[in-house]
């Protein structure tokens, strides 16, 4: 049948709303947002805007107040969001670890 193999298409992307769901999972972590940059205890550790249809999104390889490192990420879907979102957990927890 013509038309079948769109039925399991996933829905359409929408950055805007994605942003919105994206700045929620990130304040659930325990960030607070400033200006699209979300930190941890006043360090930087995450960014994020809309871009050309796409959230640009980055982390840092390591917290640092001075010069952080920052891996970009392309956000153009919904996997592709909940898999920022969970590296970034899983990155907060070592980090935990780390600075107890």
């Amino acid at each position: 049948m013509p038309g079948d193999e769109d039925f399991f298409a996933p829905p359409p992307f929408r950055p805007d709303e994605a942003l919105q769901r994206l700045r929620r999972d990130l304040r659930e972590l325990g960030l607070s947002e400033r200006e699209g940059v979300f930190e941890r205890r006043g360090v930087a550790v995450a960014r994020a805007q809309v871009n050309d249809g796409v959230i640009a999104a980055a982390r840092v390889r390591r917290p640092s107040r001075a010069s952080p490192e920052w891996l970009p990420s392309r956000l153009d879907s919904a996997a592709a969001l909940r898999d920022f979102v969970a590296a970034l957990k899983k990155a907060l927890q070592q980090w935990e670890h780390q600075d107890d």
